[in-house]
């Protein structure tokens, strides 16, 4: 084998290799980024609805701790539905309405997602 077809061989298992890291490490992040799927799911299906606004920086943290599976989530931006809110008795953000009882106010991450998980019965991912 001549010095250029090495090169290019060389070349070649490394594009290969750098390709399957490439797709695991993708791989790896949707498992981490999705751990909240099942528990968002529940809770809406339970009834939860999230009501805040995009400027709350606590309605930001909470959208963080979800990640990705936010999108499974019943969000009421209250700036835009201000009406609406208040005649649920938002007062502040971010606030949980879970079916016609239970309300849960602002946000902890220590203890909001377990006091949501306690509230439909869905359990949280570990």
């Amino acid at each position: 084998m001549d010095e250029e077809n090495k090169i290019i061989l060389a070349v070649t298992v490394v594009v290969i290799i750098g390709i399957i890291a490439f797709i695991f490490a993708k791989n790896t992040d949707n498992i981490v980024l999705n751990k909240y799927d099942e528990f968002a799911k529940c809770i809406t299906e339970k009834g939860a609805v999230m009501y805040g606004a995009e400027s709350c920086s606590h309605c930001k943290a909470q959208k963080a701790v979800l990640g990705d599976s936010f999108k499974y989530i019943n969000y009421i931006e209250c700036p835009d539905n201000i009406n609406f809110c208040l005649e649920r008795g938002i007062e502040g953000y971010p606030t949980w309405l879970i079916g016609a009882s239970t309300k849960i106010e602002g946000f902890d991450k220590n203890t909001t997602m377990q006091e949501i998980s306690d509230a439909t019965s869905c359990p949280l991912p570990k």
